[in-house]
């Protein structure tokens, strides 16, 4: 395994997190118990001192001993002071010798009716003590001190044994983090690694991978964009190559035309004026489809792109089908269809490119000319408070239900010999798709084979 992959990185990730966990617990938990030991060490020795000095009267014989016996009962060191400050009685083994003098600081501090407590070392093996003085107070008169003591080395015996047991804890649960975050950064990685994999498949061309969907979190979702991914390059891949196969077979028909007709022509080889005539037409009618066909790649080339330069401006759409309906008109009365524009009273202004949707519009009305060999087209514009709805509607062949959802394609044809033949490129109803969508509208299509088609745009109202 690669120390820089995704399995190591996200489980020392993981450890770090519990490591910056358990040593600041490990810490708290660890003073936590020093203070609870300690705190209850000194409320006992605080309160049992209190209590010998207020019930202490006086410092005879018979009081000290009292008080040794008292030490031995309660496992407490008690010392005695008297009013000089000099030890009287020791009834353990602190580090206050009998007949020593106390600390002055300590002493002044008693006289004046304050308690003292401090941590003393003897030096002899570094046993530490608490210790706590109270003074003696009798008739408004200090009589003396009871300091009651007791060594910290049991305490620091059982905070020892607590800090090993929080260690061996901490590296217990380590270990075990450790173990269960080698199995978890596998589980959870696993689908990376399958969708790395997957995605270099992809990469070389195997588009018919497909990764499992095991979840529904964002791991499953990526998964699912994958194999969507791979969907839409096959996709892809197969449109460009057929994309190039129809380029290739639109551009060889007109120049096999060409280079046919032209050899003819040069060779000398047609019997009549006629004749030359009729090979110089076709000539030119295909010089004519071969520069539409280029010229419809580029625009189309461009939509697709977005870097055809349109300019928007508040155009009256009633006025655009107006110009295009004058334009078209003849060519549906020299086939003898009857063509109708219905206008309407309600607004139909939009934002657009007014040329840009003559364009649209021409395409759909040649496109309508082109398939109905008699009866009506009919052009209806129909506003509403939030859309501008314009229906396009011929009684022509019709388009049969399974090639519906391909009229938009590029190149496609649903009956390809007599398009060609009529001069279409393929690419108009591309072109009118784009262009819509570049205006924010929506165009869909409704076909009955030998009754008619009906194309309808909507455009946001401006």
């Amino acid at each position: 395994m690669k120390i820089n992959s995704v399995v190591p990185k996200l489980g020392l990730t993981i450890l770090l997190v519990i490591m910056i966990i358990l040593f600041p617990l490990g810490f708290v938990s660890n003073k936590v118990f020093v203070y609870f030991y300690y705190n209850q060490i000194k409320e006992e020795l605080d309160s049992l001192s209190t209590k010998y000095a207020q019930t202490t009267t006086m410092l005879d014989q018979q009081v000290i001993g009292m008080l040794e016996t008292l030490g031995e009962l309660t496992n407490k060191d008690i010392v005695v002071v008297d009013d000089e400050g000099k030890v009287m009685s020791n009834s353990g083994n602190s580090i206050y010798q009998v007949g020593s003098t106390i600390n002055q600081v300590k002493y002044k501090l008693l006289t004046e009716g304050f308690p003292v407590e401090e941590e003393l070392v003897r030096h002899s093996d570094d046993e530490r003590f608490l210790s706590i003085g109270k003074p003696i107070i009798h008739e408004q008169q200090f009589i003396g001190a009871i300091f009651v003591i007791e060594s910290l080395s049991q305490m620091d015996s059982s905070i020892k044994q607590i800090q090993e047991a929080l260690i061996l804890a901490g590296v217990g649960a380590v270990l075990l983090s450790v173990g269960i975050i080698i199995i978890v950064s596998k589980r959870l990685s696993k689908p990376l690694l399958q969708m790395e994999k997957a995605a270099r498949s992809i990469a070389k061309g195997d588009f018919d991978t497909k990764l499992m969907i095991q979840s529904n979190d964002e791991i499953g979702s990526l998964s699912k964009a994958i194999n969507e991914l791979a969907i839409e390059v096959k996709s892809f891949r197969d449109n460009r190559r057929e994309f190039f196969a129809n380029i290739s077979h639109e551009l060889k028909t007109p120049i096999t035309y060409l280079e046919g007709y032209a050899k003819i022509l040069r060779e000398d080889l047609v019997s009549s004026k006629e004749e030359q005539e009729q090979y110089l037409r076709i000539i030119e009618d295909e010089s004519k489809r071969l520069s539409r066909l280029v010229s419809d790649l580029f625009e189309l080339s461009k939509l697709e792109e977005g870097k055809l330069q349109v300019e928007f401006h508040e155009v009256d759409l009633e006025e655009v089908l107006e110009n295009v309906f004058q334009k078209v008109k003849f060519k549906a009365i020299d086939k003898g269809i009857s063509i109708r524009l219905q206008k309407s009273e309600k607004n139909s202004f939009m934002l657009g490119d007014g040329y840009r949707l003559e364009q649209v519009f021409i395409n759909l009305m040649e496109n309508a000319i082109q398939y109905t060999e008699k009866g009506l087209i009919e052009v209806v514009l129909a506003p509403t408070k939030e859309v501008i709805t314009v229906h396009v509607m011929d009684s022509g062949v019709g388009i049969p239900q399974e090639d519906i959802p391909y009229v938009f394609d590029r190149f496609y044809r649903v009956d390809k010999s007599r398009s060609r033949g009529s001069g279409g490129t393929g690419l108009g109803l591309a072109i009118v798709k784009n262009l819509v969508e570049l205006h924010h509208g929506n165009i869909t299509v409704n076909s009955d084979v030998n009754k008619g088609t009906t194309f309808t745009v909507s455009f946001p109202i401006a």
